[in-house]
């Protein structure tokens, strides 16, 4: 097997897309320590700063304290305590909806959902840009799974249109594209839901504490209420824990519950993570000033490397893609920023299509002016070394 995996790995590095790790010494802000030297971190999904915030810290190590540091089974098993079930709540709460239920992780909760709602002879509508959670949990469904091209609801429509059939018709989108950081239309895709009877799930991961009210995401950002059937979201991003959730309807939960088996056979999410995740959402519902330093944040970096001659993404989010095209250049740049202490790694394919590496850049709201500034600098640097601007 080992020279069949030296030829697999022998072609990922001649198309200039092999990865590897690198070992960070500290938590995930605006500056770290990987391999001794000091970087300043802007591809984080900490986007609120929370995953080092001492309160959520301290949360974490009394859930230690009391449960334990682990569930010790399935929540249908030995694995469900009290607070799993106050978390449940309290997103609920955030999410304005009747019920939620938690997850291990979003990658769980989409894949879980997908696939136990979704059944032969049903159809699936997935955005071409999904996250790979979503494409597993279409693949793994038994349904027909249609792709849309990326926000084009010309397209949507008419594969709609053409749907025949008697069975369940689900439309399933990312809230904010992980990778280009743009907000799905989704008061076009709720108007072509009502109009051909399709249901709406929605991931929430990089929206949830980001947009709306009390950062309630997508549905709110866009003032739509009771339109969606499935919110599936993360608590390791904004809220600065671990762990997945859905929020929906009492009876959608109880569905979930007997029937999502990344639930029913997965270990339950652990005390620390819990308590971190509750002090997270209390926080985000109590200092909204973080969330408007974070897209201020994002604001200004954007329109200073727009100015610089990047291409960049527009929008609001905290997701800026720098646009290179090829990879072996989009590595190329993310190792010089690397010599000038800046962390923003290329993306190349298959995360991206080919021809669309860039460098992903996420700011924080933990980020200072000083900081931002410095990275435009040395991008700018660079760029001209680079013939790029």
């Amino acid at each position: 097997m080992d020279h069949w995996f030296q030829r697999e790995l022998q072609l990922i590095e001649e198309k200039g897309l092999t990865r590897k790790l690198r070992s960070f010494s500290n938590g995930n802000e605006s500056e770290v320590i990987i391999s001794g030297k000091k970087f300043l971190l802007f591809s984080s999904n900490n986007y609120l700063g929370l995953a080092t915030d001492s309160r959520l810290k301290k949360k974490a190590s009394e859930g230690i304290s009391k449960y334990g540091t682990g569930a010790g089974g399935s929540r249908l098993t030995t694995g469900n305590f009290d607070i799993h079930e106050q978390l449940e709540s309290e997103i609920a709460d955030l999410k304005k909806t009747e019920a939620a239920i938690v997850f291990s992780s979003g990658y769980l909760a989409n894949i879980g959902v997908i696939s136990s709602v979704m059944k032969a002879g049903d159809i699936i509508f997935s955005d071409a840009w999904n996250h790979a959670s979503i494409i597993d949990g279409c693949r793994l469904s038994q349904a027909k799974t249609i792709v849309y091209e990326h926000a084009d609801m010309v397209d949507l429509e008419h594969k709609l249109k053409q749907s025949r059939g008697d069975g369940k018709k689900l439309i399933v989108t990312d809230g904010v594209f992980s990778m280009d950081g743009d907000i799905a239309p989704l008061p076009e895709i709720v108007a072509l839901a009502k109009e051909y009877n399709a249901y709406i799930m929605i991931d929430d991961a990089h929206v949830t504490g980001v947009l709306g009210t009390d950062g309630r995401g997508t549905a709110d950002y866009f003032g739509l209420k009771d339109q969606i059937a499935f919110t599936v979201g993360t608590l390791s991003k904004a809220i600065g824990a671990e762990g997945g959730f859905v929020a929906t309807s009492t009876i959608a939960k109880n569905y979930l519950l007997n029937n999502a088996r990344t639930f029913i056979f997965q270990t339950g999410l652990s005390p620390s993570a819990i308590e971190a995740a509750r002090e997270g959402i209390s926080i985000i519902q109590n200092e909204p000033e973080r969330r408007e330093q974070l897209l201020n944040n994002a604001t200004y970096l954007r329109l200073k490397l727009e100015e610089s001659g990047f291409v960049v993404n527009e929008g609001e989010t905290p997701i800026i893609t720098l646009l290179i095209g090829d990879s072996h250049e989009a590595v190329q740049f993310s190792e010089k920023l690397m010599d000038e202490g800046v962390f923003i790694p290329a993306i190349r394919p298959p995360t991206v299509p080919k021809g669309s590496s860039r460098l992903r850049i996420t700011v924080m709201a933990t980020h200072t002016r000083e900081q931002l500034n410095t990275v435009i600098n040395k991008m700018k640097k660079i760029g001209k070394e680079m013939d790029i601007v």
